[in-house]
């Protein structure tokens, strides 16, 4: 029987991040996917602008009622956008005391600079974080989440994540990827008591719309299965690392992480 994993999220049109990737990815992994969407984001086909629509948290607790009625294994959390989207969220996991729980803190859609809902940050730092098994931040929003200068090496990543780690989440992944000052890709993983490092080959693209999502649903799949989180995000580092090396281009604006490329290269 294949265990089942739900992401809260938004749906990204263009197919290459949010629920369509998590789809995309639990589907890869063996994993059955299922989804309580949160908002809609379409672009501007000019320009590729976002557009955000969030949907009523009538609809949104709706959708949880159906997903959490047959049982989940594994849920991720990724774009909320509301501070009562947020609370919802941690009402379900807490009405069914969910353990394998992955927060992904979306605070931005790709291509844009500006934190989407400033509120919302207190919101996940306070409610969510707490909730977490594992909280999956890249390099800003760990430093949203931390209140910290901006993330430029490891030692900065470690006390950032020692922050976090102290606002209640089990294990903090913070994801250096390409960005971080580091001749590899590397991301830290925190348990309260050791530092660990997981590495891969910097790959030069810009063809990598999707990866944050994809890498915090590839461990949420292997969670759901049973592993260890050690080992989920060995195995996720693993398959988002040759996503990214795989991507290809969409348009003249971006290009998405390939989710089928662990099973086609």
């Amino acid at each position: 029987m294949l265990q089942k994993a739900l992401t809260i999220a938004g749906s990204d049109t263009s197919g290459g991040a949010g629920i369509q990737a998590d789809l995309k990815t639990f589907q890869e992994l063996n994993v059955y996917g299922m989804t309580a969407l949160t908002t809609i984001v379409t672009m501007d086909p000019e320009t590729w602008n976002h557009q955000v629509f969030p949907l009523g948290t009538d609809v949104l607790e709706s959708q949880l009622q159906t997903a959490f009625s047959a049982g989940i294994d594994a849920l991720k959390t990724g774009m909320l956008g509301s501070v009562e989207v947020i609370e919802l969220a941690a009402a379900y996991i807490d009405k069914y005391e969910m353990e394998r729980v992955v927060i992904d803190p979306v605070m931005v859609c790709k291509g844009e600079n500006e934190v989407l809902h400033p509120e919302t940050t207190d919101a996940l730092r306070d409610v969510l974080v707490k909730r977490a098994l594992i909280v999956t931040p890249n390099l800003f929003e760990a430093s949203q989440l931390a209140k910290s200068e901006p993330i430029r090496t490891l030692d900065d990543m470690k006390q950032a994540a020692t922050t976090i780690y102290e606002l209640g989440a089990k294990y903090v992944l913070i994801k250096g990827g390409k960005q971080l000052q580091h001749e590899k890709a590397i991301d830290l993983l925190y348990d309260g008591k050791e530092y660990r490092l997981f590495e891969a080959e910097k790959v030069e693209t810009t063809f990598n719309h999707g990866a944050g999502c994809t890498y915090a649903a590839a461990i949420t799949a292997e969670l759901a299965k049973g592993r260890t989180v050690e080992d989920a995000v060995g195995l996720a580092k693993q398959f988002i690392s040759k996503a990214v090396r795989h991507g290809f281009r969409l348009n003249d604006f971006v290009g998405p992480v390939m989710h089928a490329a662990h099973r086609r290269f």
